[in-house]
């Protein structure tokens, strides 16, 4: 029975589940019926041309040159080019303008929509030189009765004639011509410069050229079949990209034409055209538009027009895919629903407009649903309702496969291992660029900076078990064996403060209960190798995934404020050691004198037998003869050393290097600031820009310490060891693991260890985590796993050595990525470089380690680097790194008025006062994270940053998912419901809009909507009394969706 009634229930929800899939599918059937309704003609015929699958279309370089009629001889000239924005030839200058944003009128648009629809449009043509193209055009115009067969030969001998391109000068102008005024009527000139073509081609024809062929009259052919050695020598080719085609464009106005003369044509094989384009690139397409006299204006804004479009990313794809006529028309459509109209009286057309920073993407609106999707346009003016863009939720924060649990053991481990594989050949060729160069010496003396800090700090708190000796032979084997094999090798290995905290406390420990220092952290380095080993074998590296943005930015945030904070306060020590002397008082100059006064023989030799200063210089003390010294002409270093007394108030004297060492600090990091900017700047060709950008570093430690050695002050110098010995002299380079404590201690250690994996695990995944973002761009994968695994085996390796134990840098990590960042070098003009990505390869890290292991070879060098030098480095490194942190840009949004503010995103869709909530949040963890790193609680740091993704989990609490979207991430476990909410609410409303469009619907009756006709009475060639079917060119239906 119990079983019947299982069955029954199994069955009935079997049913049921089956029902609920019939209901879902019926439900989308409906949305894509609904949605194939409200979708105009247009966007459906863009449907069927425009397929994702699709190879993406070549770049189209754009030129438009208009006729000119000059000293009676016809001529093209260049008018205007584009590569992606608009340059004109200014004509006063005799240059080109600079790149700007195409601004067209709504009616020459409609104008160039009419041309296409009532012009010859030919479509894969057959053409392979300038005249076939031309006969080809000109018969068919011929055939279609849209051109009188007697005026065929003079269209040719027109669109035959010569380019004169802004490279070269003209040539028919004489010094006789220069004082010649400019034509201010046209008309008469251009009448008389065809009358006298026209002639010129009726001699010719009564000569017996009439019985050829006028593509084989080569006397009507004044355009070069090849390209010129100009064209080939234009540096201007630099700026087009590799495999792109030209598109020309011809506008010019004849008086033998009584009606306008338009071609759209796209050759089937792009082909070089002779003098036809600027630059050595073959065409695809040519535009061309003859018309009566009078209205230069009018065609002029007709082919910018056209030219616009063919660069524009969208319309580009339907040229090249066009089946017909109505595919450019619906082109056209799309583009027209694209446009934004601004009032003319509220600005001015004369003001060219500055390309942007950054391109809006073209994707959008070439997706299937951005094509008037729910039947309204795409365009979007700011005042407007919200558009598709802004409607969307930022894209998820998403770490990748590399952190997906694989449930097998050391699963993620061996997929880390196959994921980089592939890659090793080429992370070290791809090291071998200039700008490794710049990398390797930045990364270099901020490494040694760092473990010259950190050993003396680390001498002096472990009585100098671990030295400076220590730390730099640890950097360089750690960071050379994990830029060599680890996961991640733009991760640069180092000490950091809990570690050092956690000596410290180590060593206290064992001095106070009589245990070996060196044997304890042995054994607690072995277990803690094991336990990062046994975290790799299960994938705990998981857990990174619920680290979301919040946790991130605290983390690094912190990280680059204690750099900042360390940085300054090692220059203002400086004033410590070098005070400034505040008693000195310009009017009594004459009473600062110094001098050395000598002792009786007895005072002398107490002195000195107290001081210890250099009494093993003389040889016979006290036999010397004091008397015969003459005390005033010693210099201060002799009068002490014989036990002279110094008086006078100039005596204790200073130069002022607490002042030159404040300038070589902040001069260091001002001008690295300045000359990271300066790749943006106008000054100088882009590669010099971009080299003095990439050595900006290298430049201006360059520059400060030779300052610093022409001011032959004694400033302090970097001191590096000199010798390969360990800091202390009773220890060796080995250290035994037993014979000095008791048995005990090997099993007991696991208990710290813990601690300091916990540390390990959270410095060395945090960082990687923010290394690894999606906005470095990193191509080759990521290896957590393997990451840690290297972390655990040096560990052990330097417990065995005594030296210290390293994990990931976050600054100096970020810094080597901002180092070896790659952006695009044949940049369109206007066009801003694109970032590319970062050089990932393992030579830079490499050689930066190396270079640390053998500095003590370097030592004579290095003591001319001036401390306050490198403090500067650390003050550049620590503010470069806050670049791009949302919390650090939401922290001086409170300095800020509303109506001042940047155009954030998340500022558009959470309110203002929920942001500076979120902020505030962030800032108190951050405040709490400081004052537990300035006290000896430092040692649970690790725990606090556990104690960060608790507070990110009660956020949930406090606020929406829809706000956390925006100014965090959305934790994995809350994705899901996200989007099912997202998913109902998205239902919802379009089940409201239907209803209220059936409502209406059903109310109103259907009706054909009126034809809308708008005269084009500039290109008219004739008054306004004549023939209607001449005079009057219209344009079909523009359906107002």
């Amino acid at each position: 029975m119990n079983h019947d009634w299982h069955g029954s229930r199994r069955s009935a929800h079997h049913g049921k589940r089956c029902e609920d899939e019939d209901v879902r599918e019926r439900k989308k059937k409906r949305e894509r019926e609904r949605e194939r309704e409200r979708v105009s003609p247009a966007a459906e015929r863009l449907r069927h041309i425009l397929r994702e699958d699709d190879e993406p279309t070549p770049t189209l370089f754009t030129e438009m040159d208009t006729l000119q009629h000059e000293g009676g001889e016809m001529e093209w000239k260049e008018s205007a080019r584009w590569v992606k924005f608009e340059e004109k030839v200014e004509e006063g200058g005799e240059r080109w303008s600079k790149p700007h944003v195409s601004t067209l009128s709504l009616h020459s648009l409609f104008e160039l929509r009419t041309c296409l629809q009532t012009g010859c449009v030919l479509l894969d043509l057959e053409g392979y030189s300038l005249p076939q193209i031309v006969d080809d055009i000109v018969e068919k115009q011929v055939q279609k009765g849209l051109v009188a067969p007697e005026i065929r030969e003079k269209i040719s001998f027109v669109l035959l004639r010569k380019h004169r391109h802004q490279t070269k000068k003209p040539i028919h102008r004489s010094l006789a011509d220069i004082g010649k005024s400019s034509p201010s009527n046209p008309s008469p000139r251009s009448a008389s410069g065809v009358h006298r073509s026209t002639e010129d081609l009726r001699s010719r024809q009564s000569g017996g050229l009439s019985k050829l062929h006028p593509s084989q009259c080569r006397s009507m052919n004044d355009i070069s079949v090849t390209p010129s050695s100009d064209q080939l020598k234009n540096k201007f080719m630099k700026k087009i990209p590799r495999d792109a085609e030209a598109s020309n464009v011809l506008i010019g106005e004849v008086d033998f034409l009584d009606k306008p003369f338009v071609a759209f044509v796209r050759l089937a094989q792009a082909a070089t055209l002779g003098g036809l384009t600027e630059v050595p690139v073959p065409t695809r397409f040519l535009f061309v538009l003859l018309g009566p006299n009078g209205k230069t204006k009018s065609y002029n804004e007709i082919g910018r027009a056209m030219a616009t479009l063919m660069v524009d990313d969208l319309f580009s794809d339907v040229a090249y895919k066009a089946r017909d006529r109505e595919d450019l028309i619906a082109g056209i459509d799309e583009f027209l629903d694209e446009v934004i109209v601004l009032p003319p009286g509220e600005w001015d057309p004369k003001i060219r407009i500055e390309p942007p920073k950054k391109l809006p993407s073209a994707d959008m609106r070439k997706s299937v649903f951005s094509l008037n999707e729910l039947g309204q346009p795409n365009g979007n003016a700011g005042g407007g309702p919200a558009s598709a863009e802004d409607e969307e939720m930022p894209a998820p924060h998403e770490l990748g496969e590399e952190l997906a649990f694989t449930g097998r053991f050391c699963g993620g481990l061996w997929l880390d291992i196959k994921r980089k594989m592939p890659w090793l050949l080429s992370d070290i060729y791809e090291g071998f660029h200039i700008q490794s160069i710049s990398a390797v010496l930045f990364i270099y003396l901020g490494c040694i900076t760092n473990a010259i800090t950190f050993g003396g700090l680390l001498g002096d708190a472990t009585d100098n078990y671990q030295g400076v000796m220590e730390s730099f032979l640890g950097t360089a084997l750690a960071g050379a064996v994990f830029s060599l094999f680890g996961g991640q090798p733009l991760i640069i290995l180092s000490s950091t403060g809990p570690i050092l905290i956690f000596e410290k406390l180590l060593y206290e420990f064992s001095k106070n209960n009589d245990i070996d220092y060196m044997e304890l952290r042995l054994w607690i380095g072995l277990h803690s190798c094991l336990q990062c080993l046994l975290l790799v074998a299960t994938d705990a590296s998981y857990i990174i995934k619920y680290m979301t943005r919040f946790t991130e930015e605290g983390f690094s945030s912190l990280i680059s404020f204690i750099f900042i904070s360390d940085a300054i306060k090692k220059m203002t020590s400086t004033f410590n050691y070098y005070p400034i002397d505040r008693d000195f008082k310009p009017d009594y100059i004459t009473t600062y004198r110094c001098d050395c006064l000598p002792p009786d023989q007895v005072s002398s030799l107490a002195h000195n037998a107290s001081s210890g200063l250099g009494i093993d210089n003389i040889t016979d003390y006290p036999m010397f003869n004091f008397s015969a010294v003459d005390w005033s002409q010693l210099n201060k270093k002799d009068c002490v050393r014989f036990g002279g007394s110094l008086v006078g108030k100039s005596c204790k004297y200073v130069p002022d290097l607490a002042l030159l060492s404040f300038f070589l600090f902040f001069g260091t990091y001002s001008m690295t600031i300045s000359l990271k900017k300066f790749k943006a700047s106008r000054y100088f060709p882009t590669k010099c820009r971009a080299l003095i950008g990439d050595f900006a570093i290298v430049i201006s430690i360059l520059v400060f310490c030779s300052l610093d050695y022409v001011m032959s002050l004694e400033t302090p110098k970097l001191h590096v060891p000199t010798q390969i010995k360990p800091t202390r002299p009773d220890r060796g380079w080995i250290v035994m693991p037993l014979g000095k404590n008791p048995w005990w201690i090997c099993l007991a250690s696991f208990v710290p260890a813990m601690l300091v994996t916990i540390l390990i695990f959270m410095d060395q995944q945090i960082t990687a985590v923010i290394v690894n973002r999606k906005e470095n761009k990193l191509k080759k994968g990521c290896g957590y796993h393997l990451d840690l695994f290297w972390v655990g085996i040096l560990m052990a390796v330097c417990s065995f050595m005594g030296l210290p134990w390293y994990v990931a840098a976050t600054v100096i990590s970020i810094a080597h990525i901002d180092s070896l960042k790659m952006e695009s070098e044949s940049s369109a003009p206007g066009e801003q470089p694109q970032f590319l990505g970062v050089r990932e390869q393992r030579l830079t890290g490499t050689l930066v380690f190396v270079l640390t292991g053998v500095s003590v070879f370097l030592a004579p060098i290095l003591q001319y680097i001036p401390m306050p030098v490198l403090y500067g480095v650390f003050l550049y490194m620590g503010v470069a790194s806050l670049h791009g942190i949302q919390f650090w840009e939401r922290i001086k949004l409170y300095l800020m008025p509303a109506k001042h503010q940047p155009d954030f995103a998340f500022l558009r869709h959470v309110p203002l006062r929920r942001v500076h909530l979120f902020t505030l949040v962030q800032v108190t963890c951050l405040a709490v994270l400081w004052i537990l790193k300035s006290t000896m609680a430092a040692i649970i740091f690790p725990v606090m940053i556990l104690g960060l993704m608790v507070v990110r989990k009660m956020l949930d609490l406090v606020f929406s998912q829809h706000n956390l979207a925006w100014l965090d991430d959305i934790l994995p476990d809350k994705d899901k419901k996200k989007k099912e909410d997202e998913k109902k609410k998205k239902e919802k409303k379009k089940a409201k809009a239907d209803e209220q469009n059936s409502d209406e619907e059903s109310k109103k009756p259907r009706e054909i909507p009126p034809s809308v006709k708008i005269p084009l009475d500039l290109m008219n060639p004739n008054p306004p009394n004549s023939d209607p079917s001449v005079s009057d060119l219209t344009f079909s239906v523009l359906k107002i969706r």
